[in-house]
């Protein structure tokens, strides 16, 4: 039986090994050196901001589409335009990046969690209906780690209520959900273009619409509330709402721009390659690879797996088993580690509720005073209990980094050898479950510095 590299083995491959994400050519040094030729860098009504816009709304069957620095700002401006305000609830996933909650808190409007489908980790339909009140505003449905969430019934439930849906799709450029493109379902949907991303700008934030006078207040919001002249088209420096700083800039518009003509093509190896590790980890007694459900296509973003102690014949709770194996997996040279350790109600932002100043706004907002105290003696809407299947899947999951492109057959072939070799050895792995080792993706994987 071969040694485990954690146990002084050698090690089956090394993490320098994994080629790096984004996949950088001519066609995107031509487009950066676009902009600096051309000498405007920034703007935006700037060419290649303005572009970048028409060719994603055009990619996600929209009528509008603003450039801004971020997917954050980008869900921020959709609440502003959909009238999010103090005294308004925002439902969201319970596991999720935390600006899927906190762009609520900045529009002073007070977030409230549900609980994720055991296999898709995205928001489950079944639970939201209970989780809407008459102070509820609007649901952001995050599509997790490349994944859309069930958009039919949160479709049907918001309709009912009245109550407007955001695609959160910062995770699933090019995922599809019965055929239709993320961000082409809810009333907005938002994007974002960090280094990590299908659809990478190194940094930069998408939002599209149909909605002409969304589109007009979710502009204002993105540039310091500053109104145009309707004549000349010049600003006037005249506030009429609190805006903010929200512009992108023309490089990462640019760099934007030549990797969409290359997403749906860099997302088909992307599928070719979670496809290979899907059956092949399969296979694993105690390994649970992602569920994409039928009509579905996952861009993923992320490769989520589960570790079961029980499945794989090992007596151990969840989390000292996932350490184990992840330690183990990593000192066989395997990018690997856990992407959100707990859900987003558990962290310390939603438990203290200090707010703006440590204020307690928005909670204690007069506008909505009185309303989370009524929920809070019967619902305790941030307990982390509330979210058993958040809960148990921040417990028992890791992800499987190195699956994008120009990674293929020989990289996955070696996850898969890393992954038999470890689940061959667990009891040794298992001895080493408190090695000061901390696995994780290394930043140069993904171009970060």
């Amino acid at each position: 039986m071969e040694k485990l590299a954690i146990d002084g083995g050698k090690p089956v491959t090394s993490r320098a090994a994994a080629k790096r994400w984004p996949v950088l050519d001519q066609t995107d040094r031509d487009a950066v050196l676009r902009v600096i030729d051309r000498g405007i860098v920034a703007g935006s009504g700037a060419p290649e901001a303005s572009s970048l816009e028409k060719e994603w709304a055009a990619y996600c069957n929209r009528k509008y589409c603003l450039a801004t620095c971020s997917g954050t700002a980008a869900l921020h401006m959709a609440l502003a335009a959909a009238g999010v305000e103090p005294g308004c609830e925002v439902i969201t996933s319970a596991f999720t990046f935390l600006a899927s909650a906190s762009c609520a808190l900045h529009q002073n409007a007070v977030p409230v969690f549900v609980d994720i489908d055991p296999r898709t980790y995205n928001l489950d339909p079944n639970k939201l209906e209970r989780a809407i009140t008459r102070y509820t505003k609007a649901i952001i449905v995050p599509h997790i780690q490349g994944l859309m969430a069930d958009m039919d019934p949160i479709m049907k439930i918001a309709k009912k209520h009245k109550v407007i849906v955001i695609e959160d799709a910062c995770q699933a450029h090019g995922a599809t959900y019965k055929g239709k493109v993320a961000g082409s379902i809810g009333h907005m949907a938002c994007f974002s273009l960090n280094n990590l991303k299908n659809l990478c700008g190194g940094e930069g934030g998408l939002l599209v619409l149909d909605d002409e006078t969304w589109k007009q207040k979710a502009s204002l919001v993105r540039m310091f509330g500053d109104e145009v002249d309707d004549e000349s088209k010049l600003r006037v420096y005249n506030a009429s709402i609190l805006g903010y700083m929200y512009r992108t800039q023309e490089l990462p518009a640019a760099l934007a721009r030549a990797q969409l003509a290359k997403l749906d093509t860099l997302n088909a190896i992307r599928r070719k390659n979670a496809a290979y590790l899907i059956r092949e980890l399969g296979k694993i007694k105690g390994v649970t690879p992602p569920y994409v459900p039928p009509r579905l296509e996952h861009s993923f973003f992320m490769f989520n797996i589960r570790l079961d102690p029980k499945a794989a014949g090992v007596s151990a709770t969840p989390v000292d088993f996932r350490k184990a194996v992840e330690k183990a997996l990593y000192a066989e040279g395997l990018h690997i580690g856990q992407w959100q350790t707990m859900p987003v109600p558990a962290q310390d932002l939603f438990q203290t509720q200090w707010g703006y100043g440590r204020t307690g706004c928005p909670w204690d907002c007069e506008k909505y005073k009185g309303k989370m105290k009524k929920r809070r003696a019967s619902d305790r809407p941030y307990d982390p209990d509330n979210f058993p299947v958040a809960q148990a899947l921040c417990r028992n999951y890791t992800v499987v980094h190195g699956i994008h492109p120009p990674n293929g057959l020989p990289e996955m072939k070696n996850i898969v050898a890393a992954f038999k070799k470890v689940f061959a050895n667990l009891d040794v792995a298992m001895a080493h479950k408190d090695d000061r080792i901390y696995p994780h993706a290394d930043s140069s994987l993904y171009g970060t510095g």
